[in-house]
């Protein structure tokens, strides 16, 4: 297995738009959240990324809501997402759209975002299935060069591995947009008989990827030690010479 690390500065796109049929993706996982943001309760959600910005959360009960991204985005905190400047355990949900695959260490992005979750914190990741029509498109050699071909995909299972280590709990693990994203896509093209079919008997190869965890803290009680308490020290009793005389006189 190849190292997470990438080998060179990977290029974030500053909106959907810079993505090919990037308005079809935001909305594609717009559709998949729309029945987690009602779930989520909390004080504070985190938005990682421009991508993570301009997705709408319209039924979340979460009011205050933080996106982080660069200088030239419209992020209300102006930093980076692999070193976030947040408290530890301060964020109730975070939202990671997109971002591993145009991250550097995108392990460590992920270890941050758990740094700056509560216990019992929800956090979001979305991404590009390499195990799909989008990722075979990886191998054609005049694709190499083009956004998002160009950056590393992550399987949903190398994902969930990483959360797993860290103790998060998987709640859900949907896929959508069985199509190469390739060329102008519709509405209409996503109604074809194919992505009908896919959807019902190949949901494993949707292009996009959309997994919900829970931060799960495990509470450490404190066992008491078993002292084995020693015997009582008991002298053995001996008759004195005294006493023997005495009853010998006795006699």
């Amino acid at each position: 297995m190849k190292p997470a690390l990438a080998f060179r500065q990977p290029h974030y796109p500053n909106s959907w738009q810079a993505l090919p049929n990037g308005k079809v993706i935001k909305e594609a996982i717009e559709h998949e959240l729309s029945f987690w943001w009602p779930k989520f309760f909390g004080y504070h959600l985190l938005k990682l990324g421009a991508l993570s910005n301009e997705i709408a959360i319209p039924d979340c009960t979460i009011n205050h809501r933080v996106s982080i991204g660069a200088k030239d985005t419209c992020a209300n905190v102006i930093g980076d997402i692999d070193d976030l400047p947040m408290q530890e355990h301060s964020v109730d949900v975070c939202l990671l759209s997109h971002a591993l695959e145009f991250s550097l260490d995108p392990h460590h992005v992920i270890r941050e975002a758990n740094r700056v979750l509560i216990p019992n914190g929800y956090l979001v990741i979305t991404g590009f299935n390499p195990l799909s029509l989008v990722g075979f498109n990886r191998l054609l050699p005049y694709r190499k060069h083009k956004t998002p071909w160009n950056e590393r995909f992550f399987s949903p299972m190398r994902i969930k591995d990483w959360l797993h280590l860290m103790g998060f709990e998987i709640l859900a693990d949907q896929r959508c947009l069985h199509s190469s994203l390739v060329g102008k896509v519709s509405s209409e093209s996503l109604q074809s008989t194919w992505n009908v079919f896919a959807k019902s008997y190949l949901p494993a190869l949707g292009s996009v990827y959309v997994i919900v965890a829970k931060k799960r803290v495990l509470p450490l009680t404190p066992i008491k030690p078993k002292w084995q308490l020693r015997t009582e020290f008991q002298p053995v009793k001996v008759t004195s010479m005294r006493s023997q005389k005495t009853k010998t006189k006795a006699s």
